[in-house]
Parts: C-alpha cells; sequence; structure tokens
C-alpha cells in the first residue's frame, strides 16, 4: 500500500513529461518511449527504497538524463562501409604550406616573430621577453606580418 503511494506521486508528472520528452524528440514514438524509461527508472529507484525529496524535479532531471544518452548512442552508432570514408585533407594541407611559404618571404624580424608563433607562443608579451624587444615592437611587428601575408595569400 505505501509502494502505491509512492508511485501515486508520478501520475500528475506525465502530462509534464510527454510535454517535454515532445520537445526533446524529433519524433512521438521516441517521447513516448522516452517518458516510459523516466517512469520506470523512477519507479525502480521508489522501489529501492530511495527518498526523492522533489519529485517533479527529479523527474525533469531524469528525463534530460535519458535523452542525453540517446542522443549519444545515436552519436555512436557503428559506422557501415559507406560512412568510413573520410574527407581528403589535401586542401588543408595546401593552405598551410601557402601560408608557410608566405611566412618565409616575410624579413626576417617579422618571420621570427611569426616563426615563434608558429612553435606555440602566442602572447605578445611572452613573445617579446623571448625576443628581448619591446613590446610596442613586438605588436608593431606582428601587425606589419599579417598584413603583408594577407597581402601574398591573397595573390
Amino acid at each position: 500500500m505505501k509502494q502505491a503511494k509512492k508511485l501515486l506521486r508520478l501520475v500528475p508528472l506525465i502530462p509534464v513529461l510527454e510535454q517535454r520528452a515532445q520537445r526533446l524528440t524529433d519524433e512521438s514514438a521516441e517521447a513516448e518511449d522516452l517518458v516510459q524509461d523516466t517512469l520506470l527508472s523512477l519507479c525502480q529507484r521508489l522501489n529501492d527504497g530511495h527518498r526523492i525529496e522533489n519529485m517533479p524535479s527529479y523527474a525533469m532531471r531524469t528525463l534530460s538524463n535519458r535523452a542525453r544518452n540517446g542522443f549519444r548512442l545515436l552519436a555512436t552508432e557503428k559506422l557501415e562501409e559507406e560512412h568510413a570514408l573520410t574527407e581528403p585533407e589535401a586542401l588543408l594541407r595546401l593552405d598551410c604550406a601557402d601560408t608557410l611559404a608566405a611566412i618565409a618571404k616575410l624579413p626576417k624580424p617579422q618571420r621570427e616573430l611569426m616563426e615563434l608563433l608558429i612553435a606555440g607562443e602566442t602572447s605578445p608579451l611572452a613573445l617579446a621577453k623571448a625576443t628581448d624587444l619591446p613590446l610596442g615592437t613586438v605588436m608593431s611587428r606582428l601587425s606589419r606580418a599579417r598584413a603583408k601575408l594577407r597581402l601574398l595569400l591573397a595573390e
């Protein structure tokens, strides 16, 4: 009898869960399945003796988590043969090669700063410290180098 009272607390939540499930899924059948899975999970928790203080909030969180898990499963479905193809990286590699060639054409002070950028030094302050140059000099050289690169790559 006590279990039945606990389970009856779920009945008023069903319409709210259905509305939320409809917004989370594309098809009404998926939404129904999601609500049923959520209700089964809640029933199991209650039957196991867990106390749920805020049932509406807990039910919504359970529904959202189950939907998210469903999305994850869809995203990790088994790859079929036609899905195994990957896009060629040749164009990306050509772009990188063009950029590196353009950097090589820069005046030495600008090129050295750009090479430090390529190596992973991204802060102008760190570049100034690494090259013993004033911050303003580093900023102006980087600005001129970027402007020159835009011109070289546009050709």
